[in-house]
């Protein structure tokens, strides 16, 4: 087990607040929800499998988190209901997105969390590689979508994504799809750099669209025992999974402590006064070289709105009224 990890401290509450947490069935996601639930927070847990996230609400409801006495732990417990959500699939995230914005009246935290790592080559549905749809580009048509709801929310309303160390060797490549030069590390390290990214750039076009009622952050977990790491046997070679397990022993984070940073960035107090920087340990922190570059940031942004036929506009309420108009 790491030998060091910090805790989100904050006792805030979050009484009366709705937060949706995508992949919320399993690992951080799901220790996530555990967490904002016993601050009485209304959780929306965006899966894709309906069984597992079912499951999971029962796991969550029947144990706390560790150290349940503390004080953001007091009071009644929240909610907890399940949407479905397919990432590899815009038809189930415009569905999915249809659905909150009808039936939920407020929507106070959108935390990003769902992911897949170093899958075997597949191209989804959309025609989009899979990492690269299922841990960014699902999560960026759900997050342009929701936005409006967030917006009439707040204030303090916030956006999270989920990132990883892993950026540090990536880059944004010309083909993103990398039909042509596909590696199943390559292709996730690639996703988690363009969802750091996508935080500065979105942070960067609130601002200048005086949206003050949101506020964006990326975040390294820590390297975690969770599920995401299931294919390894078949991408790296047999045993590979194993052979992980046994020799990061001591680094690796339990999914609780692996959520802190997600939790931090979700109730801190100070971490209301930022948005569109990069976090590990419950603290700011410096992300690789592109992700500082802004012109890095804007391309990927509109390189991605052409893959997804957006109109690439500067003006960004009436960007958002354009990308509200696809699921009408």
């Amino acid at each position: 087990m790491w030998f060091f990890h910090s805790q989100c401290t904050s006792k805030s509450r979050l009484v009366d607040k709705t937060v949706i947490i995508t992949g919320a069935n399993t690992g951080i996601g799901k220790e996530t929800a555990r967490d904002l639930y016993r601050r009485g927070a209304r959780i929306i847990l965006a899966c894709r499998n309906i069984q597992k996230a079912n499951d999971a609400i029962e796991d969550i409801k029947k144990n706390p988190p560790s150290k349940a006495d503390r004080e953001q732990f007091q009071g009644a417990p929240g909610e907890l209901v399940v949407y479905q959500l397919d990432l590899s699939s815009l038809k189930s995230v415009k569905e999915c997105a249809k659905k909150l914005l009808t039936k939920e009246s407020a929507i106070h935290l959108l935390i990003n969390n769902a992911g897949v790592m170093m899958c075997p080559q597949e191209t989804t549905e959309d025609g989009f590689e899979l990492q690269l749809q299922t841990n960014y580009i699902g999560h960026f048509l759900l997050t342009l979508l929701l936005l409006p709801k967030m917006q009439s929310s707040g204030p303090g309303c916030r956006i999270i994504n989920v990132s990883s160390f892993l950026h540090l060797f990536g880059a944004i490549h010309n083909d993103l799809n990398l039909k042509e030069s596909y590696g199943p590390m390559k292709a996730y390290i690639q996703s988690k750099l363009a969802n750091i990214l996508f935080t500065k750039e979105l942070a960067r076009r609130l601002k200048e669209a005086n949206i003050d009622e949101i506020n964006v952050y990326s975040l390294h977990p820590g390297v975690i025992t969770t599920e995401i790491g299931r294919h390894y046997n078949t991408t790296i070679f047999p045993g590979a999974s194993t052979i992980f397990q046994i020799f990061l022993q001591p680094f690796l984070k339990n999914p609780e402590q692996g959520a802190q940073t997600t939790i931090y960035c979700s109730v801190d107090e100070k971490a209301a006064d930022e948005t569109g920087l990069y976090y590990k340990e419950c603290g700011v922190a410096t992300p690789q070289w592109r992700a500082q570059d802004d012109q890095i940031a804007k391309d990927l942004w509109d390189k991605t709105c052409r893959l997804l036929h957006l109109e690439c506009n500067e003006d960004f309420a009436n960007f958002l009224k354009t990308v509200s108009q696809i699921i009408k």
